[in-house]
């Protein structure tokens, strides 16, 4: 439960699809500090709302009619680079994926997400931090092996030859365990189930995790962890 004396984050949305963004809507207004300040059904709108209402986080959808969510956050970001963006797709290739964060969006959601998703999102991406949608996550980790196992990649020169090794000079024995869980794709909500703690809990040992790590954010930490050696990658 958050506190109500907390700043309020202002959300913009912009989709072109009314019934999501209701649905959208009223899944934020489940959190007392949220507020959404406007909505618009296209990209070509995003600069005018973001100007008149100055919002803490846009959702951006990607597939719109005139100007699509990829150029409306490329041309959010040249004219304001602190603007935070969180992008909403149905859309999970890797390559598309690393496309459209190199946009300069802060983060990146799959429409098929659970409420607890979005809302934690929304923090993270509020408080300068980037989120990535665990499955979307687990498609990027795909990418880094097949990277790994090409002897011709750049890449593979972080990964040749690690032993694997748990980081115990850093994490604790149960901070690895969620390590491992993130770098399988699950959910902060499936971690606590597979170890049987509370959502919060977990939120909690991701933090630490973060912070002990040196990353800005999950997937980081998991690509990290790859290339140490101190996860198995399946």
């Amino acid at each position: 439960m958050y506190d109500h004396q907390e700043k309020i984050i202002k959300i913009v949305i912009i989709d072109d699809h009314q019934l999501f963004r209701e649905g959208v809507k009223r899944i934020l207004a489940m959190e007392n500090n949220f507020e959404v300040v406007a909505e618009g059904d296209d990209g070509s709108v995003a600069m005018q709302l973001v100007e008149t209402h100055n919002p803490d986080v846009i959702l951006m959808d990607i597939n719109m009619p005139k100007v699509n969510g990829v150029e409306a956050t490329r041309q959010l970001i040249e004219a304001n680079p602190d603007v935070k963006v969180l992008i909403l797709s149905i859309h999970d290739d890797e390559t598309y994926v690393t496309h459209v964060l190199k946009t300069g969006a802060s983060g990146y959601l799959l429409k098929e997400m659970d409420a607890d998703s979005l809302i934690q999102a929304v923090r993270v991406v509020a408080e300068g931090g980037a989120y990535i949608h665990p499955k979307v996550t687990h498609n990027l980790i795909n990418e880094y092996r097949r990277l790994a196992a090409d002897p011709s990649s750049d890449t593979a020169i972080g990964f040749r030859e690690v032993e694997y090794r748990r980081p115990l000079h850093i994490l604790t024995r149960r901070e690895c365990e969620v390590l491992q869980l993130m770098t399988d794709g699950k959910s902060n909500r499936s971690i606590g189930e597979a170890l049987f703690i509370s959502e919060k809990t977990v939120k909690n040992h991701v933090s630490n995790i973060l912070q002990k790590m040196n990353v800005n954010d999950r997937t980081q930490a998991v690509v990290e962890g790859i290339k140490n050696g101190w996860v198995m990658v399946n």
